[in-house]
């Protein structure tokens, strides 16, 4: 199971990096890597496991988050309630947007990330719905239409598969700068 000393923080490289595409079927070691990063959001979702491994929660990790420059991020949006299955859980790979709203979101509190410690406050502006394709760790391709909170957090993940970090969206002149079109999410 990965715990915080084990997730790679800013002013790594392989933060940076174009991440490489993962070839199927998969190795043994990539399912392994599939299999850790969904556990690390199982158990950060967990408020007694959380405090027991001094985790931070989290609802997305990227491969290059724990040294792996390979094109492949778990997501785990739970669903408000407890009882209900999550909105989204997947381990994405190979991930790519076949297509995205003109209409825009962010978050009103802005975006965290496990491997930025520091806080950057301002809005991140991202597409309100996408159309995801990507394969599951069995290979098998699928093609899924989100929006708002688990939009942001897909896009956010495959950023860092691109090298791409939270805080680069923000406008340094008016990082609170908000568009007429904007929708807010809680």
């Amino acid at each position: 199971m990965f715990l915080m000393k084990d997730i790679v923080r800013d002013g790594n490289k392989v933060l940076r990096q174009q991440a490489k595409k993962v070839n199927f079927p998969l190795s043994n070691e990539d399912k392994q890597l599939a299999k850790d990063l969904m556990e690390y959001l199982e158990v950060s979702q967990d408020p007694k496991l959380c405090k027991k491994y001094g985790l931070r929660a989290g609802v997305g990790l990227a491969a290059p988050q724990v040294g792996e420059s390979k094109m492949m991020a778990s997501v785990l949006v739970p669903a408000e309630d407890e009882d209900e299955s999550p909105i989204f859980k997947d381990v994405i790979i190979n991930p790519v947007i076949l297509s995205n709203s003109v209409q825009r979101c962010a978050l009103i509190e802005g975006e965290g990330c496990l491997s930025v410690d520091e806080d950057f406050e301002g809005y991140i502006h991202r597409s309100a719905r996408i159309t995801l394709k990507y394969q599951d760790v069995n290979g098998e391709e699928h093609t899924i239409r989100l929006k708002n909170y688990p939009a942001i957090v897909c896009q956010h993940e495959i950023d860092h598969l691109h090298g791409t970090l939270f805080y680069d969206h923000i406008d340094k002149e008016n990082p609170f700068s908000k568009k007429d079109n904007d929708l807010f999410v809680e």
